[in-house]
């Protein structure tokens, strides 16, 4: 597969617009929305064009504009009723959509003016909620069905963790109003995965915690320093990868070993967190289901 991705199967369509192939082939015959290339074995193929084509149609349509009717808009046309569709629920839609186009056409501007548009509108806080977690939620999907590459979900990812970095920024040298915690954040060895973790930091920063940010892949043994230097520590780690289910306790074990629950606090987030079983029998130890849960909690 390409990096830059110029060709699209009906399922990509599908995966990207969430319109059932069915559905699209029907808007096609009935109404000529979408005019495919066809392979020698006669598969339909589409272009950037006709994917963001689709993407303001399924925006029209689902705000209530027949099919019929969309059919006979120019296509120039189109794009420009998009933009005059102002509800909060539609600029999210359209925000989604932009930040999959310049996904897939590793396009700097599209996102960085997507995203500074929401920003005139919404607090970085939101934007992360309401926006990136459902785009972030939607890569899964888009690369499990290798609707899009490696390439094209490290590019997005790493736009995304740079605004988390710079709004961190922002507040990391304010006066730590709240002294009762200090966190130690950090992901287990060969665990890279590190939005939830990044945005946590900031989280935690903006209620006016210390937080030591470790980053990726960090064995236990690195943290024996650190909590040397506190009488006590809130380790937080997102286990997304690894540790896998059947290493679970043997790394419990060995934080215990080496941290010490009694003294120190771990909590966890994370899919592999969740098979986290007999939690009662550490002290200290906690699993959340998600950063808001956790949020809400300090």
């Amino acid at each position: 597969m390409d990096a830059v991705k110029t060709k699209f199967s009906i399922k990509d369509l599908e995966n990207l617009s969430g319109v059932k192939a069915h559905t699209i082939r029907i808007w096609e015959k009935r109404y000529d929305l979408l005019a495919p290339e066809r392979t020698d074995t006669n598969i339909r193929t589409y272009d950037i064009k006709s994917l963001q084509k689709l993407l303001n149609i399924t925006l029209l349509y689902k705000n209530g504009y027949k099919i019929s009717k969309i059919a006979e808009i120019p296509d120039d046309e189109i794009h420009i009723l998009v933009r005059e569709i102002a509800t909060e629920k539609n600029v999210h839609n359209q925000a989604l959509n932009s930040f999959k186009l310049a996904m897939l056409n590793f396009d700097y501007s599209l996102f960085y003016n997507t995203y500074n548009k929401l920003l005139s509108e919404k607090s970085f806080r939101e934007i992360f909620y309401e926006t990136f977690v459902p785009l972030l939620n939607e890569l899964g999907v888009l690369w499990h069905t290798q609707t899009i590459n490696p390439a094209h979900e490290h590019f997005i990812s790493s736009l995304i963790k740079q605004k988390i970095i710079l709004n961190t920024e922002r507040i990391q040298t304010l006066e730590k109003s709240n002294k009762s915690k200090t966190f130690v954040l950090y992901l287990p060895e060969n665990e890279i995965h590190e939005i939830g973790l990044l945005y946590l930091n900031y989280e935690l920063q903006l209620n006016g915690y210390h937080t030591i940010y470790l980053g990726q892949t960090i064995p236990i043994d690195s943290l024996t320093n650190i909590h040397s230097f506190f009488p006590e520590l809130h380790f937080i780690s997102y286990f997304t990868v690894t540790p896998t289910e059947d290493k679970l306790e043997d790394y419990l074990k060995e934080f215990d070993e080496k941290i010490g629950f009694e003294e120190h606090h771990l909590w966890l987030l994370g899919y592999q967190a969740k098979f986290v079983k007999n939690t009662e029998n550490y002290k200290n130890l906690k699993v959340y289901k998600s950063i808001i849960d956790l949020v809400e909690e300090i």
